[in-house]
């Protein structure tokens, strides 16, 4: 039976007397998009460096693509995309494009791939006059180039514009298309939920959910609507459906959580009419991704 394309057991990841990762466990299998998501300090970029080899973990297992991530014969097998830095500041983009793409035995063409990411026209511009949304793209290029079997992208999006964007969405599809194994950290949701097969939330070094968004964000539908800020739900709750919801989050915004249907719909307008409130902006539509990561890890900054 093939291995998974990364598979963590028991992870821990300590600086100082800091727990960074702490017993984190999962897998992420071949030929899928696994979306590692978590807030600041959740203990990704630690994990994701120690599958890529950059560091030792002080504790649990560790395979990617069924070997030590610091074996040699990975090197040609996994792209690596850092969110900055590995580029000289005077190599221009294309130069370094075709320099990395020879270090492999079958790599992908260098200028179309600068093409696709909507970098021909900076190809002759040094990495230190670059945007840093330039850059970005080049980091993604220069990790894909060699045609991986599995590859590891940092905030791939970071700063880019909606159409680069697009465009970096539009080659992680191609990726798993060919089979590709892609393994990303993101704060965007939306990049979460419109790419990953599988979705792994961490907080404080631990797995806190894991599934597919379709799975994590469930069947229920929200109604959500905007009205004065405090109205008390009491009596709302109690003529809502048997296992509803209602929430003011944040404050002026309502969400009503449940089996939505007529019978919901007319018991809050309904209240709304007897609160003497109208409510703006009333829609009814699934749970997002960001809503269950914001269950899940708390909406405070850390």
């Amino acid at each position: 039976m093939e291995s998974p394309a990364v598979e963590i057991l028991d992870l821990v990841k300590r600086y100082g007397g800091a727990t960074a990762v702490d017993g984190l466990t999962f897998r992420a299998e071949r030929g899928e998009v696994t979306a590692v998501l978590g807030p600041n300090g959740a203990g990704k970029t630690s994990t994701v460096e120690i599958c890529e080899g950059f560091r030792k973990a002080d504790g649990g297992v560790v395979r990617v693509l069924g070997l030590p991530p610091d074996a040699p014969e990975l090197r040609a097998r996994v792209g690596v995309m850092l969110q900055a830095g590995g580029v000289p500041p005077a190599a221009r983009c294309g130069e370094w494009l075709r320099l990395v793409s020879r270090f492999y035995a079958r790599p992908l063409d260098p200028e179309a791939l600068l093409g696709r990411l909507g970098l021909t026209e900076h190809a002759r511009t040094p990495y230190r006059r670059m945007s840093g949304g330039q850059q970005q793209r080049l980091s993604l290029a220069a990790a894909v180039v060699g045609r991986p079997e599995l590859v590891f992208l940092d905030e791939p999006t970071a700063g880019l514009d909606p159409q680069a964007r697009h465009a970096c969405w539009d080659l992680v599809a191609e990726l798993r298309a060919a089979g590709v194994s892609v393994v990303l950290t993101t704060h965007h949701m939306e990049e979460a939920e419109r790419l990953a097969d599988h979705v792994v939330i961490i907080d404080r070094g631990k797995v806190v959910a894991e599934g597919t968004p379709a799975t994590l964000t469930g069947a229920e539908r929200q109604l959500r609507f905007r009205a004065r800020p405090g109205l008390g739900l009491e009596e709302l709750l109690n003529a809502l459906p048997s296992g509803s919801a209602a929430k003011e989050s944040p404050s002026g915004h309502y969400i009503i959580e449940g089996q939505v249907g007529p019978e919901l719909l007319a018991t809050v307008t309904a209240w709304c009419a007897a609160e003497g409130v109208m409510a703006d902006d009333l829609r009814i539509e699934r749970r997002t991704l960001e809503d269950v990561f914001l269950e899940l890890t708390g909406r405070e900054l850390r």
